[in-house]
């Protein structure tokens, strides 16, 4: 490892950012978390309509993944309404958009909020264009705008594959973001659902070149699980073959994949939304990265918050798991 801090960038949104980030903030290290700001559902949606401000919840999901403050405050801006007009709402989300008013920026509001928590790093919006939409195209002609209705399909709902995912109106690359890509000395791209966390940031214009003329390794942490709608029976090429349709052929360095099987249980609750373990299809699949199997699963099961209107994933990677295996790559390049 070189005698300076490694510079490292993650680069996607909500849980899986979340994830990468707690367990990297323990090694020696430079972060800057890169976040998605398309999201328009749940409490970041509403606040996003009702207040027009810009979506708040992937930034304070990396706020406190970031935070070594106390567990009390960590735990006060994650907490979530659950009765009254602020039902669903997360503290933190209100804190984050009511700052924003207040101070008329994202980018103020952040930088205070990361003195509260005392947050290990940068957290840096994607881009600050408010009007953007994520949107895409199916097989069948239709068009679907939004990520919330991108994300959310009805149990017995057979949508037809994406054939192009794209933002409208086009959204401009945040000059910060642009800088710490171009400083890094590692880029992680994921964990996160390929369509609504990981994409918005790469569709944003001029993503892609900075990512690409970065000297930094590219690494790439594959989903457990597939996605309903998104990655329907997508194996580990389909999704590597979809992200390098957006981000360019021959940029990742590296990916990683799970090895280890959830359990039945876990498997059993999936299948109803006909979602499964990506596939490790990569041993014959000619590539320019290195592949990196390792048991990267959280061995618990996540109970799901009750008056959280977004259906979210029961299994997670294992925060400590994946940064240890990112960190040892870094000392070990």
């Amino acid at each position: 490892m070189k005698s300076s801090m490694p510079k490292i960038v993650t680069i996607g949104g909500g849980t899986g950012s979340y994830t990468s980030l707690s367990g990297l903030k323990k090694y020696p290290i430079h972060l800057t978390a890169i976040v998605n700001m398309i999201d328009d559902g749940g409490s970041s949606g509403r606040l996003r309509d009702e207040l027009g401000v810009l979506p708040p919840g992937d930034v304070r999901q990396c706020l406190v993944a970031l935070s070594e403050s106390s567990k009390l405050l960590r735990d006060l801006f994650n907490y979530r309404f659950e009765e009254g007009e602020l039902k669903g709402h997360n503290f933190g989300n209100i804190f984050l958009s009511t700052l924003e008013k207040q101070t008329g920026s994202m980018k103020k509001a952040i930088t205070e909020i990361g003195k509260i928590l005392n947050i290990k790093g940068k957290v840096v919006p994607v881009t600050f264009d408010k009007k953007s939409k994520l949107c895409v195209d199916l097989a069948n002609g239709k068009t679907i705008e939004g990520e919330t209705h991108i994300d959310e399909v009805e149990k017995r709902e057979k949508r037809p594959k994406i054939v192009k995912a794209y933002l409208k109106p086009s959204a401009k690359l945040n000059e910060d973001a642009k800088l710490a890509i171009k400083s890094a000395d590692y880029i992680v791209i994921g964990p996160g659902d390929l369509f609504t966390s990981i994409l918005p940031n790469i569709l944003v214009k001029g993503m892609p070149k900075v990512i690409k003329e970065s000297k930094a390794k590219k690494i790439y942490v594959l989903n457990l699980m597939t996605k309903v709608g998104q990655t329907t029976n997508f194996k580990a090429s389909d999704h590597i073959k979809a992200l390098e349709k957006y981000l360019g052929k021959n940029v990742l360095d590296f990916v990683f994949i799970n090895d280890k099987r959830p359990k039945k249980t876990v498997l059993s609750w999936y299948s109803q939304y006909e979602e499964n373990p990506v596939e490790d299809d990569l041993g014959d699949w000619k590539n320019n990265f290195n592949i990196i199997r390792k048991d990267l699963i959280k061995d618990v099961i996540l109970k799901q918050n009750p008056v959280d209107e977004r259906r979210r994933s029961i299994i997670r990677h294992d925060s400590d798991k994946l940064a240890l295996q990112i960190f040892e790559l870094i000392i070990n390049s």
